[in-house]
C-alpha cells in the first residue's frame, strides 16, 4: 500500500533535516504562508490569530524548526529570556518556595521557546547591581520579581529602564506594575475564623519580615478576623520580624511565659510556626492539645513535624506559570494594569490545632509548673 500524502510529506521532510537545519523559509514555503506572517506566529504576537498560531507550532515541531537564539535576537531585537534574580542571603532564603516555583516558570517560557536566565545575589546591594548588570547586557527581556517589598527599589530601576517586568506579591505603590499574588491576608483571616470556631478566644501572631509586602497585609487579614468573631486583640501577642524557626522560637516563648499566654498562635509563615510549635513543646506543652498553631506557606517540611503543622498552602508552580506567561505578554505590549492575578492559598488541615484544652489561666500555670523540669 502507498502511503499517504501527509505521511510521504513528513518522510521528506525527516530526509530533508539530516542535510541542513530547517528555516523559516522552509516553514513558510510549507504553510504557504509569508515568512513574516511565519515568525510573528512563531513569537507570539497578539494579531496573529490563535489558529495560525497553532498551525505554525505544529509545522514548526513537524518539520524540528529551532529558532537561531542570534539570528532571533537580531531580527526582534530581543534575547528571548526573561530574567529571574535570587537573593541568597542567608536572611533572605528562598529555599522553601524555589524548586516548584522555578519549574513552573520554566516549564512556561519553554512552551513559547524562550528561555529562563537565573542569577544569584547574596545582599541587597549585590542583588541590585545583578540587575543593573542583566540590563546593560540586554541578557533578558523582562523579569520576575520575588519578594517584593514595601518599597521596593527594584520596581523603581526597572520602570526608569523601561524594562517589562512582574511582581510575585504587590507592593506600596503599583503604578505599572503587573503581579501575580496569594491572598495572604484572606488566609490569616480564616486561621482565626478557624481557630474561634473551635472555641479559642486568646490567639497570637507571629507576623514575618516588616520589610516586605506582605507583613502588613496579613496582619490586617488576623486582625480582620479578630474583630470579625469579636475577639479583643492583645497588643503583647501581636509580634513581628519571625523569618526563620529560630525566630519564630524567641517570639513564642516571650507569649507563652506572659502571665497570660494565648491558646493558639497564628503565624505569617510556616518557618516561624515551626519555631512556635518547638517553643511551646520546651514550654511542656502538646502542640494541637494545649496549643494550636497554624502556619501559612505548605512547606514540605511542615508535613513531618510532629505533629503535621496545620498551614495554607500555595500552589508556587502554578504561580510560577501563572508569572511567566504574565511576563511574556507584557513584553508583547499588554499593559501592567491589565496584568493582575490573586490567587487563594489552600488550607491544608493537619494535626497542630484543635479546640483549646483549658483557659489561658490554666495554660500559664501548666507552663509555669512545667518550666522548671525543661530549663
Amino acid at each position: 500500500m502507498s502511503e499517504s500524502a501527509p505521511e510521504t510529506a513528513k518522510n521528506t521532510v525527516r530526509e530533508a533535516q539530516t542535510e541542513r537545519r530547517v528555516t523559516i523559509n522552509d516553514l513558510a514555503d510549507a504553510l504557504g504562508l509569508t515568512k513574516g506572517t511565519v515568525s510573528r506566529a512563531l513569537n507570539g504576537y497578539t494579531d496573529i490569530s490563535e489558529t495560525t498560531r497553532h498551525r505554525v507550532a505544529a509545522m514548526a515541531e513537524t518539520m524540528g524548526y529551532r529558532a537561531s537564539a542570534q539570528a532571533r535576537a537580531i531580527r526582534t531585537g530581543r534575547a528571548h529570556s526573561i530574567g529571574l534574580v535570587l537573593n541568597v542571603d542567608a536572611g533572605n532564603a528562598h529555599k522553601p518556595f524555589l524548586t516548584d516555583f522555578i519549574d513552573g516558570i520554566s516549564r512556561a517560557v519553554s512552551a513559547e521557546n524562550w528561555t529562563l536566565t537565573v542569577a544569584t545575589a547574596i545582599s541587597e546591594t549585590d542583588e541590585m547591581a545583578t540587575y543593573r548588570r542583566l540590563l546593560d547586557e540586554k541578557k533578558v527581556d523582562g523579569f520576575i520579581l520575588p519578594r517584593t517589598r514595601i518599597v521596593d527599589p527594584r520596581v523603581d530601576l526597572l520602570l526608569r529602564a523601561n524594562m517589562p517586568f512582574v511582581l510575585y506579591g504587590r507592593t506600596g505603590e503599583m503604578e505599572g506594575c503587573a503581579s501575580v499574588d496569594v491572598a495572604g491576608e484572606l488566609a490569616m483571616r480564616h486561621a482565626v475564623e478557624l481557630l474561634s470556631g473551635l472555641g479559642h478566644r486568646k490567639i497570637g501572631y507571629v507576623g514575618g519580615g516588616a520589610v516586605y509586602n506582605y507583613a502588613p497585609l496579613r496582619l490586617e487579614g488576623f486582625l480582620d478576623g479578630m474583630r470579625r468573631c469579636g475577639l479583643a486583640v492583645d497588643p503583647d501577642l501581636i509580634t513581628s520580624g519571625a523569618m526563620t524557626p529560630d525566630e519564630g522560637h524567641a517570639l513564642a516563648m516571650r507569649m507563652l511565659t506572659r502571665d497570660a499566654p494565648p491558646t493558639a498562635i497564628v503565624a505569617a509563615l510556616d518557618q516561624a510556626a515551626l519555631g512556635v510549635c518547638a517553643a511551646a513543646q520546651a514550654c511542656g506543652l502538646d502542640v494541637g492539645r494545649d496549643l494550636s498553631v497554624i502556619g501559612y506557606d505548605g512547606i514540605p517540611e511542615g508535613a513531618y513535624a510532629r505533629p503535621p503543622l496545620t498551614t495554607f498552602a500555595v500552589d508556587r508552580r502554578a504561580a510560577g506559570s501563572a508569572l511567566a506567561g504574565m511576563l511574556l505578554a507584557r513584553i508583547r505590549g499588554t499593559r501592567a494594569e491589565d496584568l493582575r492575578q490573586l490567587l487563594e492559598a489552600q488550607l491544608v488541615l493537619r494535626g497542630s490545632h484543635g479546640p483549646p484544652a483549658g483557659d489561658s489561666a490554666a495554660l500559664a500555670a501548666r507552663i509555669e509548673a512545667a518550666t522548671p523540669a525543661t530549663a
